[in-house]
């Protein structure tokens, strides 16, 4: 049975450069800085995003930490998006790691109103705790990969200077916004003060994620990364597959945003069935109202198509590398066999 693995975009397999980038890296231990690999991968991670240092770690999840901690101190409240992936999907590592509050502040499709920031910002108060940092995600994971355009960024980077806040991006997937812009990654980066990005998503490298950023920024992630369990040796096996990544595949997400669209257009042809908002990127978040979406997913695994459940109505669907147009049709006619018998 042919199986066609709409999960997300993290079941990429590495292309077979990747596979002999890994046999040719060379190497060296990255804690004590002598991986020539890691240090190119960060090297041309800071150009691409026009920051001054870049620090490689495991995961996305591993970044969003060790940036946050390193613009915080225990007590501070940040300021987030309250459908944002590190709200929801970190373990709520911000609190029981970092010991920061959340103030999460709801969004339109992802993205905070600069005025309700603003409203948030606590006070010099001995009573409160205080305001230090404000985080982006882009593209927004929760709001069906919607794109932050780089004038909501600049809004939001003039309030944080105006109250002397660091702006932080969550940018796990924040090349497959620039593509859908057809910009420069630099427009949707240069009003951050630090960021990160996943390797391991659209780009289809089998590990890892980049934090970006100023110097003295980084050297306090690279410590907090090794207090994490982050610090490793032979990393230039991971970062020779990331070069591969930035190198060769950013332009490519075009067409995952391009199925995307297809699978939109062939789901919401079916009665019951509505795409939650417009497909911009690669992932696609559509509504069975009335009907378990869960239940559905599992009728789906059992004739070859994997999805993901939000929540009792809704189901994401992602595209990716090691999807194609036919897997899309094949897909959306398997949908249709299921649906047809689901909803009888």
């Amino acid at each position: 049975m042919k199986t066609v693995d709409l999960r997300s975009d993290t079941v990429t397999l590495p292309t077979e450069e990747m596979i002999e980038a890994i046999g040719r890296a060379k190497l060296g231990d990255d804690v004590y800085r002598e991986d020539p690999t890691v240090r190119q991968l960060e090297e041309l991670a800071a150009e691409k995003m026009g920051k001054e240092s870049a620090l490689l770690v495991t995961s996305g999840t591993q970044a969003n930490l060790s940036s946050l901690m390193a613009q915080t101190k225990r007590g501070d409240e940040v300021i987030l998006e309250a459908e944002s992936h590190i709200y929801h999907y970190e373990v709520g590592g911000l609190s029981a790691v970092a010991g920061l509050i959340p103030r999460p502040l709801k969004g339109v499709r992802g993205c905070l109103d600069p005025s309700d920031i603003e409203g948030a910002i606590r006070p010099k108060d001995i009573h409160c705790p205080e305001t230090t940092l404000i985080c982006l995600e882009n593209t927004h994971n929760r709001a069906g990969g919607a794109v932050i355009r780089p004038s909501n960024i600049k809004a939001v980077h003039d309030i944080a200077q105006s109250h002397g806040l660091q702006l932080y991006m969550d940018g796990a997937r924040i090349f497959n916004a620039a593509v859908a812009l057809g910009v420069d990654v630099k427009e949707l980066t240069k009003h951050v003060d630090s960021l990160m990005f996943c390797l391991s998503k659209g780009l289809s490298a089998p590990i890892g994620s980049v934090i970006v950023g100023g110097s003295e920024f980084i050297e306090k992630a690279r410590k907090i990364r090794k207090m994490l369990g982050g610090g490793m040796r032979q990393a230039g096996i991971i970062a020779a597959p990331g070069i591969v990544a930035l190198e060769k595949m950013v332009d490519r997400l075009k067409e995952d945003h391009d199925n995307a669209k297809l699978l939109a257009r062939g789901l919401e042809r079916f009665e019951g069935i509505s795409i939650e908002s417009p497909v911009e990127t690669n992932i696609v978040i559509f509504r069975v109202k009335g009907l378990d979406a869960k239940k559905l997913i599992y009728k789906l695994a059992e004739n070859g198509v994997k999805a993901l459940s939000l929540d009792k109505e809704r189901i994401r669907m992602v595209t990716h590398r090691g999807v194609s147009r036919s897997d899309i049709e094949h897909s959306l006619e398997v949908f249709r066999l299921v649906w047809n018998e689901f909803t009888k």
